[in-house]
């Protein structure tokens, strides 16, 4: 791979794109020259071969459970003298933390958490809890609460979520999936979702929030049935990865190499109403390698999808991007205040990801 410098190139090349199209897999002595005529440094060149993977572009269904119980919330609870107390942020508990273990009990689950509270009975019990990756610990007292009869922590937990997106392909011969492009994450925390399980399932899309500017659209999903179409492996910040358990439907494409996407026209495989993607037209606008995922910005200039959805709505994240016949990567992120365009990974990236999880 050549660094994307529109000044470097292959010495005599003209083109380094062409350099990595048209020559065989293998390891070359190529020598960097500025605008192809000045030579600057000789650098062993590796040239890989292209994988080609079904282009999807299809709306699914994740459902997903994390690795302990995720603290959402905080509430107060009135204490026997009628003084309201806050357990939890007494221990030093804070929104994002993931409660492991209460006591002598896994917290997995609401229902572990509950349990955990009812067995400490109101004395001091071990909180052990991650904080930005690292395990901590404290001690919690639960608090009686009159109300609702039962011991309570002053803190509220989630242990799963479920949600809509796009996948952008199917790596067929392992049986690998790839979609979103981003991580899934917590709407309240916004911190991304340690994964336990999950699974895809079916869905189709019954409707859009049609984005403006300040306020992002989205697409409105149902899922069909409860037959799990993949397991989800790696829930990570370039997308979400898993096997398959089913055929999917999709045009077979090569995958481009990061250095030969380019600004200009392109196409973004989605869909709106259905289970059925469309190509609408979109211009490429910046493509940068400064940043692991955010390597596009994407303008929709399409005018049926400027109807239908106002742009980049929330649900089209995984949504592939097509350039020259290619795969060149799949849309993550809204632009809030401008919602025909939105920001982009390399497919590149995601497939690099895909091949991890095939070792």
């Amino acid at each position: 791979m050549l660094p994307r410098f529109a000044y470097v190139e292959p010495l005599g090349s003209g083109n380094t794109q062409n350099v990595v199209s048209t020559r065989t897999v293998g390891s070359y002595q190529t020598t960097l020259s500025i605008g192809g005529i000045f030579p600057v440094k000789k650098v062993q060149a590796v040239i890989t071969p292209r994988q080609t993977v079904t282009v999807c572009g299809t709306p699914f269904g994740v459902k997903m459970f994390s690795e302990g119980a995720l603290i959402v919330g905080f509430t107060d609870i009135n204490g026997s003298d009628g003084v309201p107390v806050n357990p939890s942020k007494e221990a030093g508990l804070r929104l994002g933390d993931r409660v492991i273990c209460i006591g002598d009990t896994s917290t997995e689950s609401n229902d572990e958490v509950k349990a955990a509270l009812e067995a400490a009975a109101g004395q001091p019990v071990r909180v052990i809890y991650v904080r930005d990756g690292q395990q901590q610990q404290t001690t919690l007292t639960p608090c009686w609460d009159a109300v609702a009869n039962e011991w309570r922590a002053g803190m509220w937990v989630r242990d799963s979520s479920a949600g809509v997106g796009t996948l952008t392909f199917i790596e067929e011969e392992q049986g690998i999936f790839a979609g979103l492009g981003h991580s899934i994450s917590d709407g309240d925390t916004g911190q991304s979702i340690a994964l336990r399980s999950g699974e895809i399932v079916p869905c189709e899309i019954v409707g859009c929030t049609i984005g403006t500017a300040g306020s992002p659209g989205e697409l409105k999903g149902k899922f069909i049935g409860s037959h799990a179409v993949g397991t989800i492996e790696i829930n990570g910040e370039n997308g979400v990865y898993g096997e398959t358990r089913a055929e999917f439907t999709g045009q077979s494409m090569e995958v481009a190499f990061a250095q030969e996407v380019v600004t200009g026209p392109a196409q973004i495989l989605t869909t709106t109403l259905g289970q059925t993607p469309k190509l609408y037209d979109v211009e490429i606008e910046k493509v940068t390698d400064a940043e692991s995922v955010r390597n596009m910005v994407v303008h929709v200039t399409d005018p049926d999808l400027l109807r239908e959805t106002g742009g980049i709505v929330q649900g089209m994240s995984g949504s592939p991007i097509l350039q020259n016949g290619r795969l060149v990567g799949a849309v993550t992120h809204v632009l809030v205040n401008d919602p025909t365009r939105g920001y982009a990974i390399f497919a590149e990236t995601m497939l690099t990801q895909a091949d991890q999880l095939e070792e």
